[in-house]
């Protein structure tokens, strides 16, 4: 794989701060979002890592937005989507 250029970073950074900013309104503890969604804590921390390289695919923000109830349209509803 090849290195990501600065936009694709850029992209993946954003991604990461969306589903922490939302995993936060549904659960701020990140241990017990976790919990209460079968998921391993540590993959949740990497969801959410902007030091992540490898970033997330469009099938984990599929899964995230069923957990916490929301499609994906509205994921990307954020001002930080925008111009992209």
């Amino acid at each position: 794989m090849g290195k990501l250029k600065p936009e694709d970073i850029a992209l993946n950074n954003k991604i990461a701060r969306r589903i922490k900013e939302l995993r936060i309104k549904v659960d701020p503890n990140q241990k017990r979002f976790a919990e209460n969604n079968d998921l391993e804590r540590q993959t949740l921390n990497r969801w959410e890592s902007v030091n992540d390289d490898r970033g997330v695919s469009i099938h984990t923000i599929n899964r995230f937005c069923r957990m916490i109830n929301i499609n994906l349209k509205d994921f990307f509803a954020s001002d930080s989507f925008k111009n992209q």
